[in-house]
């Protein structure tokens, strides 16, 4: 809680301001029914038309008085609950952004998009409630029971035993709804993960006529959200006819002990009046108590799950005199040893020992699962090394700035992502400041130019969300001039030509070696043709290193890629590579 309150920022006037309004419209209500006994008592029992109208008017001044305060503290209860959520969201999003790697495996996107959506309005909810309605119904319960007493006490009693009998009612239908709503929240991501899982895949489901499983697991996924969510809710069911059951035995037993007392003197036709009021007014606040606790109930679930995000730190810590200029593109594997999480037993890579001098290109091949993209992963520090250290040029990247770092070390991932906007909004994420002439020659050395000349608006072209109007190769292309476009000491392409044929792989190549001479390279690929002309191939297995050198060295001497190699060029070589 302490957390989330500190997201109220500058809305603490507004949430200061609701409850004051809340409590001025509560005194103004338990006001009303005094000066309406009195109005009967003095005015209509005795035929005064004077004091009809005086107390009257005092009436019509509270009501109005009321009101105005009504409105207000609904007005500062919106204001202040929908900042504190927006609040939050910005908070959490700023968080999200520092995650790294690590931090990120930890929550699934869908449960980071239930906890920025689902979970921030049921605070929200709260909010508005607590700063309004949980000071409006107990300050209204007590005032109600305080006159109550004051008007006749044995009256009073039987108000008295109503409210206990219906507070313990009212508990135990709220700890029984606790524990259901406990579990039905965490079902919200197995409903956010089918959809999203849905429609980000949706062109496969379709192309293998898979939508009736699809709509099947959904279906599922949201019966079960359905059932918790029912039981929840028929379990609270049974507050209104508690609360109808009480109210309606107290009004009987008022109106059967009001009249005796009536009868026998003791008691006012004004006050009996007044007691009804106070009555009905403590007997609702009662049940707005309940209401208060479902709601909390069911935010403190969100509430744990928000400040899961806002109290995660990230992994990965900022050196405190980070170095501000890399030397060089050498890089230096020494004695690296990782795993993905530190209390894992099996390592990803085991003592990898490797030296890159600037300007070289490095290919690396090895089977699925072998370490290749954790390798690379350690040079931009998007994960760190449990044993051992990565330099770049000479100095450990942990000691780097961070956003220097991957500024310089540009990568060009496995999963290539485009964002909506045009060509050239994609292209200056490399570098917001990059002029069209720069894109464009970015463009040309990715060999992008091709299809981008082709389309109706050129480099002005909007890329769908996603990248869905362009080909998996046409993404990879603008994948690759995007990370040039940071003018980086070290480029690395994750299995970033993949959807590329060979042919224009191979001008790709050229075009690096051509335009970024002193820029060191490191290619990772599942196609012996995209690495055979680097000056160092290095073969991965089993997140060790299995051999290094040349193409020919390799072929001659490591029996990996020697099957590697000859699995991928028998019988006419690649699918897409002109046969002899």
């Amino acid at each position: 809680m302490k957390e989330l309150l500190r997201q109220v920022k500058q809305y603490k006037k507004d949430s200061i301001l609701a409850p004051l309004y809340s409590a001025l419209e509560v005194v103004m209500e338990v006001i009303i029914p005094f000066v309406m006994a009195m109005l009967i008592d003095e005015g209509v029992e005795k035929n005064n038309m004077n004091n009809i109208l005086l107390y009257g008017g005092i009436m019509i001044v509270l009501a109005m008085v009321s009101l105005f305060a009504g409105m207000m503290a609904g007005k500062y209860a919106a204001s202040a609950s929908t900042g504190f959520a927006c609040n939050v969201r910005e908070a959490m999003y700023r968080n999200i952004q520092r995650f790294s790697f690590s931090n990120i495996d930890k929550f699934s996107t869908a449960g980071l998009v239930t906890r920025m959506t689902t979970d921030v309005t049921n605070v929200q909810n709260a909010y508005q409630m607590v700063i309004r309605i949980a000071v409006r119904a107990p300050l209204m319960l007590i005032s109600s029971m305080v006159m109550c007493f004051f008007v006749n006490v044995n009256m009073s009693l039987i108000f008295l035993g109503a409210i206990v009998f219906l507070a313990i009612v009212l508990v135990i239908i709220m700890l029984r709804a606790m524990k259901i709503f406990n579990v039905a929240f965490t079902k919200y991501d197995d409903l956010n993960a089918s959809v999203q899982e849905n429609i980000s895949g949706i062109r496969v489901v379709k192309t293998y006529v898979r939508e009736d499983y699809e709509n099947e697991k959904f279906k599922k996924a949201s019966g079960n959200l359905y059932k918790m969510f029912k039981k929840a809710e028929s379990t609270l069911a049974f507050n209104n006819p508690v609360m109808m059951l009480v109210i309606y035995a107290c009004i009987m037993a008022i109106c059967w002990f009001g009249a005796k007392f009536i009868v026998g003197g003791t008691l006012k036709v004004g006050e009996l009046t007044s007691l009804f009021s106070y009555v009905m007014g403590s007997l609702m606040s009662l049940m707005m108590l309940s209401m208060i606790f479902v709601m909390l109930t069911m935010s403190v679930a969100s509430i744990r799950r928000i400040s899961e995000v806002l109290k995660e730190e990230p992994d990965l810590k900022q050196p405190e005199n980070p170095i501000t200029e890399i030397k060089n593109g050498d890089i230096d594997f020494e004695g690296v040893h990782f795993r993905y999480h530190k209390t894992s037993e099996d390592e990803v890579l085991t003592n990898i020992n490797l030296h890159i001098k600037s300007g070289e290109t490095i290919g690396i091949i090895g089977g699925t699962g072998c370490g290749k993209t954790s390798l690379v992963n350690l040079i931009s520090r998007l994960y760190d090394v449990q044993e051992g250290t990565v330099k770049i040029g000479g100095t450990d990247v942990k000691d780097y700035d961070m956003k220097l770092l991957r500024d310089k070390v540009s990568v060009v991932l496995q999963k290539n992502v485009l964002f909506s906007g045009t060509i050239l909004d994609n292209l200056r994420w490399g570098n917001k400041d990059a002029t069209e002439e720069e894109c464009i020659e970015a463009c040309k050395s990715a060999c992008a130019d091709e299809f981008i000349e082709r389309l109706p608006d050129k480099y002005n072209t909007v890329i769908e969300r996603g990248g869905s109007n362009v080909s998996g190769g046409q993404k990879q292309r603008l994948c690759i001039a995007r990370a040039l476009l940071k003018k980086p000491a070290v480029l690395i392409l994750d299995d970033s030509t993949s959807a590329v044929d060979t042919a224009t792989d191979a001008k790709i190549r050229e075009a690096f070696a051509k335009n970024i001479p002193n820029t060191t390279k490191i290619i990772i690929a599942q196609r012996v043709s995209s690495v055979m002309n680097a000056d160092r191939i290095v073969v991965l297995d089993d997140g060790m290193i299995n051999g290094i050198g040349t193409h020919e060295e390799l072929v001659a001497s490591n029996e990996i890629y020697k099957d590697i190699y000859e699995s991928q060029t028998k019988d006419g070589g690649d699918f897409d590579r002109p046969q002899n």
